[in-house]
């Protein structure tokens, strides 16, 4: 992403946000910002247009009746294209590449469970790529703080207790980067870490974990405000146990993250969880290396992964080993296959996300807001096909991507 941002006018669209729906609907972007939007209400040619003469002089590109979204923000995902973030400068390109293309704009890097160094020197990676990548928005932890009873596809052999001497090496090799980190609140340090990590302005997150419903309440009372994909690898509701998932569902505070895949949830259950959260339900992927990849033997860190009808599963017990989803695909079939709204389908993969760590306003990561389509937003735009929700064209911080 080494070109400069462009100036550029959309017209003729069907722009869908969380704000809701507007035809024939048309922005000016100067440097990779949106600075005026408006309608044209009888969708005129494009040499009679009403865009401001001030825009005049800027290139139009019809979007013919097309949707426009903002740009999609997956906040937890590991790969795709073969590549995982946890692999290099070279495997983070290909697979933000292939992240892209389906219009994730803009992605927090989620790095698994491994050896206490080596995951300080991947957020270390991390950290030197963002001043040149505005689409990498920093990292998230998934582990080393997790519960075993409940730690998926993570290597249990590195799993630790998150004591205050490894919450401050990890808090140090990320130098500012790190976003997120998904925590079993329930560990004898839990609580503890929970609070050192938001102190130091990290969202600690609540999952892979078995921690009663009073444990939540005071992980999210201690500065816990994300979820991690709600109803995975977490003790589920029961009318006597409650556990995590009703202090998540209750608080305000809270973002839940959703993998909307009809395979790691099912489709009542995505329903329901809109139904539980309405504009804090954060749709993610939890991709792994092998998204948009041929079925087949795949790596997560050190473990084996077969692939089975793009379903992934760790070769030693079976368990699920993280999805093949894009958000493309999560969003489209949230509107085609569950008649949930436009509106909330695209807030969940755009203006939820951005919220869930401040960047729905001005701030030193981003710059300008994402996660809406406004004056003062960057220009995070996708084009979709207006049949198949499919990703047509793609800008991210003004920039010509797909």
């Amino acid at each position: 992403m080494s070109q400069p941002p462009e100036s550029f006018v959309i017209r003729d669209a069907r722009k869908i946000d969380a704000r809701g729906v507007q035809d024939h609907c048309w922005i000016a972007v100067r440097d990779g910002v949106i600075v005026a939007i408006g309608t044209d209400d009888a969708a005129p040619a494009p040499e009679s247009d009403d865009i401001p003469d001030e825009f005049s002089n800027l290139p139009v590109i019809d979007a013919a009746g097309r949707i426009m979204t903002p740009g999609y923000i997956d906040i937890h995902a590991h790969g795709a294209w073969g590549a995982a973030f946890d692999d290099g400068p070279d495997a983070i390109a290909l697979a933000r590449a292939g992240h892209m293309t389906h219009g994730t704009t803009r992605q927090v890097l989620s790095l698994i469970t491994n050896p206490i160094d080596t995951m300080c020197a991947n957020l270390g990676t991390v950290r030197r790529l963002m001043p040149s990548r505005p689409d990498i928005l920093g990292a998230h932890l998934e582990g080393p703080f997790l519960a075993l009873a409940r730690k998926g596809a993570h290597d249990p052999d590195c799993l630790r207790d998150p004591v205050p001497e490894l919450v401050d090496r990890l808090l140090s090799a990320a130098d500012g980067c790190l976003r997120q980190i998904t925590i079993a609140p329930e560990l004898d340090h839990g609580i503890d870490a929970i609070r050192r990590f938001a102190a130091a302005g990290v969202v600690p997150a609540v999952g892979h974990c078995s921690a009663d419903y009073e444990t939540a309440v005071r992980a999210f009372n201690a500065g816990a405000s994300i979820m991690t994909h709600m109803f995975n690898a977490m003790n589920g509701l029961h009318h006597r146990e409650p556990g995590p998932i009703p202090a998540a569902v209750e608080d305000p505070r809270v973002t839940i993250e959703l993998i909307n895949d009809g395979f790691h949830v099912q489709n009542p259950m995505v329903s329901l969880a809109f139904g539980f959260a309405p504009h804090r339900t954060a749709f993610v992927t939890d991709a792994m290396a092998a998204t948009d990849c041929p079925d087949g033997h795949y790596r997560l860190g050190a473990l084996d992964v077969n692939v089975v009808d793009g379903h992934a599963r760790l070769v030693s017990n079976n368990a699920i080993a993280g999805s093949t989803l894009v958000l493309e695909r999560a969003v489209s079939r949230a509107v085609l296959e569950l008649g949930i709204s436009p509106v909330d389908a695209v807030e969940a993969a755009t203006l939820t996300p951005a919220k869930a760590f401040g960047f729905d306003r001005p701030n030193d990561v981003t710059g300008a807001p994402v996660g809406l389509l406004a004056p003062g937003f960057a220009a995070d735009v996708l084009l979709l096909d207006p049949a198949t929700w499919q990703v047509q064209s793609v800008w991210c911080d003004g920039r010509r991507c797909v």
